[in-house]
Order: C-alpha cells, then structure tokens, then sequence
C-alpha cells in the first residue's frame, strides 16, 4: 500500500537511527576497531542487513523510504525499482511494493553464462529507475550498478538507501558528477545523537566515534595497524 503519512524528515531520522539501534545494527568499538572493505580500521560498523528479520521496523523503514523518494524527487518520478546485489534486493522488492511499480535487480558483474546478464527482470529502454541498496559510505560502489542500468536504455538520476555515513565529504559530488541524487533516511550524525540520549554506549565510547566521524581519514591512519 502507497503510504500516506508524511513525517518530517527530522522525524524520519530520529526513528530511523532509534529503530537501527534497537535492534542492534549499530556496532561500537574504540578498543578493536572493525576492518572495513577498504582494509582500513573505524571503531563504527552497521548492518543493515539485519532490518530483513524485524517486520515491523522493516516495514516503518521502507515506509520512510517510499515517502522520501516521493517527496524529494516527485510522486511520479519513476518507472522501475532496482536493487543492488545483495543487500539492496530485499529493500527493492518492499519499496516496489509501496510504490506499485515493477522490480528488478542489479548484479554486481555478468553473471557468466545464459544471457550473461546484469540486469535480472524486465528493464526497458526510457524507463526512470530508482536505484535502491542499504547504505552508502563514499558513494563510489552505486556507479557501476548506475552505468548497468544505463546501459539497458534506462535512465538512472536517483538512488535510495536507509543510511548514509555523511562523514567523506567527496560523496555527494562523486554522484552529483554522475548525474545522480542521493536520498536518505538517516547518517552516522542521527545515531551518535540518539546513542548519547539512550546512553546506548559508554560516554568514553561514543566520543572516540565522535572524533572518527569528524576526521575519518585522520582517525584511521593513527589507528592503522602496525
């Protein structure tokens, strides 16, 4: 069902970040720090992943997300949902269904064999796709999932996540130069800012992120392993 009920987005973020750390997708640790994709270190680790086994939190978000494409890019602004393989796919289907539009997937390279495909679904040339994944940290990993779709005939200006680290100022303009909007429900700041208010985290803790997130790239070459 199309959602009718509008919070506002300060709203959105609010519930959004109170939502991922109720079910304990946000991850903290200043004293061994995760090793992101990257290889570097950050003491902050989400995964959103987890939002498929909680219905009513997965529902309230993808909810969030119906509404928030529909309000920033417009009620009839596109054709097709796309998700992004893996973690993007769950959340496609569930924004697809709100918005009553048809689904299709992005895989990450051809998969090798029958038509060696990377668009799985019916995607038609003019179509408006909405990209939609998890998160985004720097935004480079949407481009090629963008350029697939583009390569259908399709166009693609507009991607959809639940989280957005907002914390490498190069992302927006690394989509902005592609030609492609980014849309969100909530940041690494909208999750600091309700840990201090639950005391999710020792004080000691949610500083030290609080220091990560304000200079990543500082943060992670004085915490590099030797």
């Amino acid at each position: 069902m199309i959602p009718s009920s509008y919070p506002s987005p300060e709203e959105i973020a609010r519930l959004s970040a109170r939502m991922l750390l109720e079910i304990g997708a946000v991850n903290f640790n200043t004293d061994e720090p995760y090793t992101l994709a990257s290889g570097l270190p950050s003491p902050s680790y989400i995964d959103c992943r987890k939002l498929i086994s909680f219905p009513r939190i997965r529902s309230t978000l993808m909810d969030f997300m119906a509404v928030t494409v529909m309000r920033d890019a417009g009620f009839e602004a596109f054709d097709n949902i796309a998700g992004g393989e893996t973690a993007g796919i769950p959340f496609a289907a569930l924004v697809a269904e709100r918005l009553a539009l048809p689904m299709t997937y992005v895989r990450k390279k051809p998969k090798g064999y029958g038509r060696n495909a990377r668009i799985e679904g019916a995607m038609s040339e003019g179509e408006r796709v909405l990209l939609v994944e998890d998160l985004t940290t720097d935004g480079g990993s949407k481009l090629s999932f963008v350029d697939a779709i583009r390569d259908t005939g399709a166009t693609c200006g507009h991607t959809a996540v639940i989280f957005y680290y907002d914390i490498f100022p190069e992302t927006t303009k690394t989509l902005g130069d592609h030609g492609v909007a980014l849309h969100y429900l909530c940041t690494w700041w909208d999750v600091l800012k309700e840990a201090r208010l639950q005391g999710a985290f020792s004080v000691e803790t949610l500083d030290e992120v609080e220091k990560f997130l304000r200079d990543p790239r500082a943060w992670q070459d004085a915490n590099k392993k030797a």
